[in-house]
This record gives structure tokens, sequence and C-alpha cells, in this order.
């Protein structure tokens, strides 16, 4: 099982309101993709976070999240969700099942 982390530092000059917006929509649109497993997006507790917003995904494999990265719903997601709002990102990848050689995930 592949855990997708994704951490998103945020434009400067959002809107009040933008980011619990963002969190929905994240929620509501990635849910639709059926390679997806699970979604869970949310906000920093430490206001000194230099990286805001978490979008994690679970795939079943690396070949189902190469599906994700075609979905159309992940491309609209992308072009209304992270590209208007987002600065920079992080992108991290494990593997969650223990012994399982990560070339095989």
């Amino acid at each position: 099982m592949v855990h997708h982390v994704a951490l998103y530092k945020l434009r400067p000059d959002l809107p009040s309101g933008t980011l619990d917006e963002m969190i929905r929509r994240t929620r509501s649109l990635l849910l639709k993709i059926p390679e997806v497993l699970s979604v869970r997006s949310g906000r920093h507790i430490d206001e000194d976070c230099e990286w805001p917003f978490l979008v994690a995904l679970e795939f079943e494999s690396r070949a189902k999240q190469a599906m994700f990265h075609d979905d159309p719903v992940y491309l609209k997601f992308l072009v209304e969700v992270i590209e208007p709002y987002t600065a920079e990102s992080m992108l991290m990848d494990y593997e969650l099942e223990p012994g399982k050689n990560v070339k095989y995930s």
C-alpha cells in the first residue's frame, strides 16, 4: 500500500475562508477517483508552520497511483484547488507494508 503526502505553501494574498474551502473541495473531488482508497486533508496546528495545507492519499499500489495522476478529476483538482492558491509543494511517497520491497509497491 502506498501513502502519498503532499504539503503546500499558500499564496500570501488569500481571502479568509479559502483554506477551509480547499480542504472541503479536496475531499469531495479526490474521493470520486476509484484508485484512491482514502483522502485526508487539513490545515496546520502550529501557526509557525511553513506548510499550512496537507493532502494525504492512500493507493493499493504505485500502478494505481499512476492511474490516479491521469484521471480527469485529479487534473480538475490541480487546476481549481492547487494552482490558484498555492505557491510551493513538497510531495512524498511511503510504502506502508512492513518487509515489502519498495520496488514492488
